[in-house]
């Protein structure tokens, strides 16, 4: 490895540590906003609604039926908090760093390729990404009230889809927060993130919508169907899921088309 490339790796790393220790000093609410949503969500759908008579009919009846809806549910909400976590961690920040005070100049005076900054935003936020999901997963075993004890039966799938997953959240993180104003990311996370939530298949396998064929072949262009996919064929095998190939075929090409979406619009605006 020659000089130029390790200095590249320090001047990387440099920015990834301040990164790091930022974080580190805003720890609990860091948690607290990752950990939040799967928490409401199990602890509603998956612990009050069986209590309740005549609740939730596909947690109420019986356990095995509680049993079913939370292995369907904790790969979605895993698939949730990477995508929440992804975007929040990018966009948020960049937002803010293109405003008035344009903060995004003191970053790219680091002695490193001005795209090198953009990739060390994902790949950071890729990290927050994998504990946003990691944390879901004792959610699901101690809070439901017929708890889900997750087998990974695959752990190169598993892996392969975290680590795919949390570089996708980023990119689209960095491609909205390069293309909105702080005025309008409000507006995005309403208009964007609520519905590939609601749609990416969270709640349900994406082969029960075959009685809703229009839908069904709708949501395929929405990233988080192959994340919440590809993490029940690891976690929770049993349950339907897309094939291996298709999931991380999408999550490919997902990852290269808002990569450079994400590149070029951020290039533009700090070049600009």
């Amino acid at each position: 490895m020659n000089s130029s490339r390790i200095f590249f790796l320090k001047a990387f790393l440099g920015l990834f540590q301040r990164d790091l220790r930022v974080l580190s000093r805003e720890l609990i609410p860091f948690l607290l906003r990752v950990g939040m949503q799967p928490l409401l969500f199990l602890f509603v759908f998956t612990y009050i609604m069986p209590h309740m008579s005549g609740g939730n009919p596909m947690a109420a009846m019986g356990p095995q039926a509680g049993a079913d809806f939370g292995a369907v549910l904790l790969p979605g909400l895993m698939a949730v908090a990477i995508m929440f976590s992804g975007i929040a961690a990018v966009a948020l920040p960049l937002s803010t760093e293109f405003g008035i005070t344009r903060e995004i100049d003191d970053r790219v005076m680091c002695p490193i390729p001005v795209w090198a900054v953009a990739v060390e935003k994902v790949v950071f936020s890729s990290v927050q990404s994998i504990v946003g999901a990691l944390l879901v997963i004792p959610m699901a075993i101690f809070i439901p009230a017929h708890p889900v004890y997750p087998h990974i039966h695959n752990w190169l799938l598993f892996a392969a889809v975290m680590i795919m997953a949390s570089l996708l959240a980023g990119s689209l993180g960095l491609a909205i927060g390069s293309m909105v104003g702080p005025r309008q990311i409000g507006l995005v996370f309403s208009i964007i993130v609520v519905p590939i939530t609601f749609l990416g298949c969270v709640y349900y396998p994406w082969a029960k919508l075959e009685n809703v064929r229009w839908l069904q072949i709708g949501v395929l262009v929405n990233p988080i169907v192959y994340i919440s996919e590809g993490l029940r064929a690891a976690v929770t095998p049993d349950t339907p899921h897309m094939p291996t190939w298709a999931v991380l075929g999408a999550l490919s090409i997902s990852l290269i088309l808002l990569g450079r979406l994400g590149l070029r619009g951020f290039l533009k605006r700090v070049i600009s």
